[in-house]
């Protein structure tokens, strides 16, 4: 399923090697440490979870609020444990690099025996590409494409989209775990701070839309043609984009000759984008009376201080310190004593207690004896 987005506005400039250095090693440290406790399941879904990537990114000292922060700790994590025999794969990033994601998987698939075929992995990455592309219809072009993987199938997605008229950057998750369609609400929280209006063909409002794009998908494209030429005369409300009839001929006349069964197959076909499937709306809203539902289905969402100083310059030494303190405890972890580990679990329950819930006598002095732990316990560090 899709788990969610974030909006962050466009930065220009570049991520210090210095601080990308301590990214790269602090974002490895967390991932081992997660794997050690739960499993490569578990850091899947934290993955496709836009808050606690977001505090990754800012945890590990990059911009809260930056694009910048997706494509770099992906970057970080990707290069930091490729190398690692964690049983997590990494393929795609920006730009070409996104591209180029399908020969990545393959040639991991060369190198390690998955038991799910490569075309599988590959076919799901590029339909959670294609339905952020094209199926929900925001303003945003997608121009980075990260997708993680295990040797058993399971998979997590992390993409994002350019608006440059907004200079806003839109970040999506998805994660294959419970993943019933690609088509028919994926997401289960799609964040940002930024609404508009969105025609989105997977949610369940437009079933009847996605079900008549096929069923017009099946005619002669010089019909569907015919009929966009005569609603491009009338005055059609704001949200309504005429396509340009000259570019279409050739995306309808595929659809026409493999006549797709569904709208998961109809999204597939090559060519086929969001001109595409405007068109086809529009003939179905003006045929059949099925209006198509524009609601965004983004919502708001948005250590070590931040890469531009905000909200106070990154320091080297603290975040060394927390990566080497993460690394010293998975080692002795692996080596059978785990109670570093418990310890280090017990401070983020009760760290989470402190923020979330009113300070009272009791939780003071269990902050006291937790502390009075932590001390007695420092040499497990």
């Amino acid at each position: 399923m899709k788990t969610g987005s974030a909006d962050l506005p466009l930065h220009s400039g570049k991520c210090p090697s210095w601080l990308f250095e301590h990214m790269k090693k602090l974002s490895t440290a967390i991932i081992e440490v997660i794997l050690e406790e739960s499993g490569s399941s578990e850091v899947l879904r934290r993955l496709s979870d836009p808050y606690w990537f977001q505090s990754l990114g800012c945890v590990a000292g990059f911009d809260w609020h930056s694009s910048g922060l997706t494509t770099t700790v992906c970057g970080a994590i990707k290069e930091g444990l490729s190398s690692l025999n964690t049983g997590i794969f990494f393929a795609g990033g920006k730009g070409k690099t996104a591209l180029n994601t399908p020969k990545e998987i393959e040639q991991i698939a060369d190198k390690i025996p998955l038991q799910t075929s490569p075309s599988s992995l590959i076919y799901a990455s590029k339909m959670a590409a294609k339905v952020d592309n094209a199926a929900v219809q925001d303003g945003y072009q997608i121009y980075h494409h990260f997708f993680v993987f295990t040797a058993s199938g399971e998979w997590a997605v992390i993409q994002q989209g350019m608006n440059e008229r907004l200079k806003q950057a839109r970040r999506y998750h998805w994660l294959s775990l419970n993943l019933n369609s690609f088509t028919e609400e994926p997401h289960t929280a799609i964040c940002c701070d930024k609404k508009g209006e969105t025609l989105n063909l997977v949610s369940h409002k437009n079933s009847d839309l996605r079900s008549l794009s096929i069923q017009i998908a099946e005619l002669k494209p010089e019909k569907i043609l015919h009929e966009l030429n005569l609603i491009s005369h009338l005055k059609m409300p704001p949200h309504h984009t005429i396509p340009n009839t000259k570019y279409l001929d050739k995306s309808l006349r595929a659809l026409y000759e493999n006549r797709p069964e569904d709208f998961e197959k109809l999204l597939s076909i090559k060519g086929v984008g969001p001109r595409t499937l405007r068109a086809l709306c529009l003939v179905a809203e003006v045929a059949y009376g099925a209006k198509p539902s524009f609601e965004d289905p983004v919502r708001y969402s948005f250590a070590h201080g931040g890469k531009d100083g905000f909200p106070f310059p990154v320091n080297e030494k603290d975040i060394e310190n927390s990566y080497q303190t993460l690394r010293r405890a998975l080692k002795k972890a692996k080596a059978g004593h785990a109670e570093s580990l418990r310890t280090l679990k017990r401070l983020a329950e009760w760290h989470s207690k402190t923020v979330n819930i009113r300070a009272t006598p009791e939780l003071f002095e269990e902050k006291t004896n937790f502390n009075h732990q932590i001390i007695t316990q420092s040499t497990l560090f």
